[in-house]
């Protein structure tokens, strides 16, 4: 039934949505896995339980209100209480048997999976490497078996919402560009993954993801705006504008990857010449130390770097350098507070950190030419991390009762 705007329920019922916010926020913020160190061998940490007097205070929402709130809310089962100091006073956390969220993270090589309590926050996850460019049924398929297994370490509750990140733009609901993600073009991804997943799925950017990560639990966590660049198989971005996910009017904002720095440079993937993914991807390094490192790694070439290697550190470097005359396009325009690197690239620190900033000194205005450039801290999880904090804020547990 709708609730009319302004009706006793509908009070109730946002009440109810405020508390349940403010817990998952607190929840994240008191989180002692924000650095994405748990793993499906790790047992699952037990959520921080919060005063209601502290709900009160966050919510602004009279004592008894809350209490009215919690009283209700634990006996539908979506919180629980634990002895505290008297009736008001008692703490309150998400009851574990009030559900699940899940996030799937899909690589071009890989697909890592996760499951995380209804305040997004991580409990199990792992990591299944893949073909090269799989076919989305078999990405899917793989990510359902996983899925099932890591469900199976945690107690039984069901699994209310899954997100999953893409390395790609997300149009509606599909992958938006041609060529950008083979296996997944001409797709109903959403279609396709509530097929395999068989509840409620949302699809998002992985860049963006990471992005949101980041800003709620890493390195720009307590800053207003930030850039998060993922750089792996491809280059991708995420923008955070006034604590927001900016994902713009079809949801590309973000696409550093393929802003063109050469219009007569190397053919990208995506169609054009010249793009940054053509200079920085990690596949291009790995391509200019193939003749002196054949079949070597990124890590590897890392260690060579790291270890003396003139060639190994110039070809790290000129990534750098191309990545920061593109941030100058991207601070230049939206004057965020930090620019943060993720993705394998960020296993390079201030080899590539160094290079990132000379190149951004060089092309930004002076305002803003000192913008930080840092390493993520949530290292190649981010995605996964920001998939379960968008998992569970799709879940409305304020109309169970």
């Amino acid at each position: 039934m709708v609730q009319a705007p302004g009706s006793p329920s509908s009070l109730r019922t946002a009440n109810r949505r405020r508390v349940l916010d403010v817990l998952r926020r607190l929840a994240v913020d008191d989180d002692a896995v924000a650095d994405g160190s748990a793993s499906a061998e790790d047992a699952p940490v037990p959520p921080t339980a919060f005063s209601q007097a502290s709900l009160a205070r966050e919510t602004g929402l009279a004592p008894a209100t809350v209490s009215n709130i919690v009283r209700d809310l634990t006996a539908a089962g979506v919180l629980e209480t634990l002895a505290g100091g008297g009736r008001r006073g008692s703490v309150v956390r998400l009851s574990p048997t009030a559900g699940y969220v899940a996030g799937v993270d899909f690589g071009h090589e890989h697909v890592a999976v996760a499951v995380g309590d209804l305040s997004g926050r991580l409990l199990v996850s792992e990591r299944v490497a893949l073909a090269p460019e799989p076919d989305h049924g078999r990405a899917l398929a793989a990510a359902r078996s996983t899925l099932e297994a890591l469900l199976g370490q945690v107690p039984q509750a069901p699994l209310r919402h899954v997100t999953l990140g893409l390395a790609a733009p997300i149009q509606g609901q599909s992958v938006g560009s041609a060529n950008i993600f083979p296996g997944w073009e001409g797709v109903d991804a959403l279609a396709a993954a509530r097929a395999a997943f068989s509840v409620p799925v949302t699809l998002e950017n992985d860049a963006n993801l990471g992005a949101l990560a980041e800003h709620r639990l890493g390195v720009a966590r307590g800053l207003h705006s930030s850039f998060f660049v993922k750089i792996s198989h491809g280059v991708g971005g995420g923008l955070i504008v006034a604590d927001q996910l900016f994902r713009g009017a079809s949801g590309s904002a973000g696409e550093i990857g393929h802003l063109t720095l050469d219009e007569q440079g190397p053919l990208c993937r995506c169609g054009s010449r010249g793009c940054l993914e053509a200079y920085a991807s990690i596949q291009t390094v790995q391509q200019m130390m193939a003749g002196q490192l054949p079949d070597a790694g990124f890590p590897q070439i890392v260690s060579a770097a790291e270890e003396g290697s003139v060639a190994a550190r110039r070809a790290i470097e000129d990534a750098g350098l191309h990545l920061g005359w593109a941030l100058a396009s991207i601070v230049n325009l939206f004057n965020p507070a930090i620019v943060v690197i993720g993705g394998r690239m960020g296993q390079a620190g201030e080899l590539v950190l160094e290079s990132a900033r000379i190149g951004l000194r060089r092309h930004a205005l002076d305002a803003v030419a000192l913008t930080p450039v840092a390493v993520g801290s949530l290292g190649e999880r981010a995605s996964l991390l920001g998939s379960l904090l968008v998992a569970a804020e799709q879940v409305d547990l304020a109309e169970v009762v």
